[in-house]
């Protein structure tokens, strides 16, 4: 009987491992790119019981097998959001007071959840350049208003269907604009912001549909994606941020990475898994910021528990005149064609976005 239940966990991650390399945009697919920690996890248990158990049967060595194929697998997709992996971006080594720097702070709230101070408080706390809120219905935009008018500015888009989003900066805005780049509930901000010493930058946040198991990821990918050839041709150093609802190692935020050029900051330092931060056991990396190659990484964090199922993320950067990242990964020829594709199939179509119910 033991060995029979150590060959289905082993079966079950190797599926799990297997499902996830079909170019399939869909949420039955896709969904299994967020496992991949637990995949491994579960995977070296099998292995370590079965080594304990002894390999004498043929179903022990067929656990151990497959066991080890899905690590195999799954290690290249996790092993470069670990120290053993090149570093993307380079850390800063100049001199921090005399630098055009700027800290953000992003936050999915959870919009049911109503624990509002101690957002406020981290906010006060950290004191970033940038705040950035996601699902930000009315109660969250009137309760964040005190630490908010600290801020110089602000852009604001609460909503009650769990897409809601806010911006503050204390460096003035010369641009801000509320998008819905596919779905007209799906809002997005973009903004110039002026640095100190002049030098202007823009700030892209998203926050794309969730992937569900019976609908198409198309909505989410798309949108990924659009940003990604914007950001292919902006001329002002840029940042993206938000929560994805796509993990760092993912088909489609690679694809971003590739046409956009921009850079990751996790790879090569850590995983900062953001989500699931009620259970430690299903967390995976899912609010990210990326940046174009004129900056570099004074300081990354995953922040404290404020109630929501996202922890905030925290990162500061440096606008410099030199480039010292390393180069990011060239497209693929397919990569425009099947982005073009993508968004494409999502601007054709007229469909609520997943997830509106989920606070109800």
């Amino acid at each position: 009987m033991f060995p029979a239940i150590l060959v289905l966990l082993a079966s079950i991650c190797l599926i799990a491992s297997v499902v996830p390399l079909f170019p399939i945009a869909h949420g039955s697919v896709r969904s299994f790119d967020f496992g991949r920690l637990q995949a491994i996890a579960v995977s070296a248990i099998v292995i370590l019981l079965a080594l304990i158990v002894g390999a004498q049967s043929w179903v022990v060595l067929a656990a151990i097998v497959m066991a080890c194929t899905a690590i195999a697998i799954q290690l290249p997709y996790v092993l470069r959001f670990t120290p053993i992996w090149q570093k993307q971006t380079a850390r800063f080594e100049g001199d921090i007071g005399a630098a055009s720097t700027i800290s953000v702070l992003s936050c999915n709230v959870k919009q049911g959840n109503r624990d509002y101070q101690r957002v406020v408080d981290l906010v006060r706390e950290r004191q970033p350049d940038i705040a950035v809120f996601m699902e930000t219905d009315s109660a969250w935009a009137e309760a964040l208003k005190p630490c908010l008018a600290e801020f110089r500015e602000t852009v604001e888009q609460p909503q009650e269907d769990s897409y809601g989003m806010m911006l503050a900066s204390r460096y003035p805005l010369r641009e801000s604009t509320v998008r819905f780049l596919l779905n007209d509930e799906v809002p997005s901000i973009s903004c110039v912001v002026e640095l100190p010493g002049g030098k202007d930058m823009r700030i892209i946040v998203l926050h794309p549909e969730p992937p569900l198991p019976l609908r198409d990821t198309l909505g989410r990918d798309a949108e990924i994606l659009l940003v990604a050839e914007e950001a292919q041709d902006e001329k002002l150093p840029l940042i993206v941020a938000g929560d994805l609802n796509d993990v760092a190692w993912s088909r489609t935020t690679r694809r971003f990475l590739r046409i956009s050029g921009l850079f990751d900051p996790r790879q090569g330092r850590g995983l900062f898994n953001s989500f699931d931060a009620r259970y430690w056991f299903i967390r995976w990396p899912l609010d990210h910021i990326f940046h174009s190659h004129q900056f570099e990484l004074v300081k990354i964090e995953r922040l404290p528990f404020v109630g929501s199922d996202h922890f905030p993320m925290y990162y500061r950067l440096a606008l410099t005149d030199q480039d010292h990242n390393d180069a990011p990964a060239d497209e693929t020829a397919d990569d425009n064609e099947e982005a073009e594709e993508a968004i494409k199939t999502e601007k054709s179509r007229d469909r609520p976005p997943a997830g509106t119910d989920w606070e109800e």
